[in-house]
């Protein structure tokens, strides 16, 4: 997701302005930072939602102070429900069908309840989780939305998995890619298809694929479009 910042991310915040962003996977916390930084400067909050992030959570909270960040030690599907509102968030998590599916799925509960839409980011909707699962925690994934899937690499154009090398080979990625309920641009297509709440979606293809989603008829769809499309990316 960071990859984005310069052209996206951060044009979109400013002209965004939101008071509270949610983050769905941190990481290392290469994207964590800036956006802590902007929140700092912009009395804005952010809250960091990851089960294992791999920086001082402690060092963190203390340099930022609780005004600034929040980390909540869960997963998504856990979290989210507990957050009341937020402006923007950005989905960067488990890339599979089900979480993401259901990550948007909580986000229009939210949006339902409060009466506004946020700003959603979605990485990786491209090759290769636009249409295969790859999963963190597959058990953490109910049997039946479980693609069967492996720890072997892939590579453009062929469904199948390499059996030596390739693509992301140390992650558990589905076996075969498309079909049904099948990676993120998979979720993101049916919760489209199934929500109430017109949307309009915005794609980016580079760095793995970046899937904008802004309600219709907002202030800012055409900003955002803009920068978008001046993106070059």
């Amino acid at each position: 997701m960071h990859r984005f910042w310069n052209d996206v991310i951060k044009p979109v915040l400013i002209a965004a302005e939101p008071k509270t962003i949610v983050e769905i996977g941190s990481l290392t916390g290469i994207n964590t930072f800036k956006l802590l930084q902007y929140c700092k400067h912009m009395e804005s909050r952010c809250i960091v939602v990851d089960p294992s992030p791999q920086y001082d959570i402690a060092l963190l909270r203390q340099y930022y102070g609780e005004q600034v960040v929040t980390i909540l030690e869960q997963f998504s599907l856990e979290a989210l429900p507990t957050i009341d509102q937020y402006d923007l968030i950005l989905i960067d998590g488990d890339h599979n069908w089900y979480t993401v599916y259901h990550e948007l799925k909580s986000v229009e509960q939210m949006a339902l309840r409060t009466g506004r839409f946020p700003i959603v980011l979605m990485h990786d909707v491209d090759w290769p989780y636009g249409r295969r699962d790859m999963y963190y925690y597959p058990e953490s994934i109910p049997e039946e939305y479980r693609q069967p899937h492996t720890a072997k690499g892939m590579k453009p154009g062929q469904s199948e998995l390499l059996e030596v090398g390739g693509f992301n080979h140390i992650a558990l990625n589905a076996l075969s890619e498309g079909g049904e309920k099948n990676g993120v641009h998979g979720a993101i297509d049916d919760f489209l298809n199934e929500t109430s709440i017109p949307i309009h979606y915005y794609k980016l293809q580079s760095n793995n694929g970046l899937g904008v989603l802004i309600p219709e008829g907002s202030r800012l769809q055409s900003t955002i479009g803009y920068i978008l499309d001046s993106s070059g990316l």
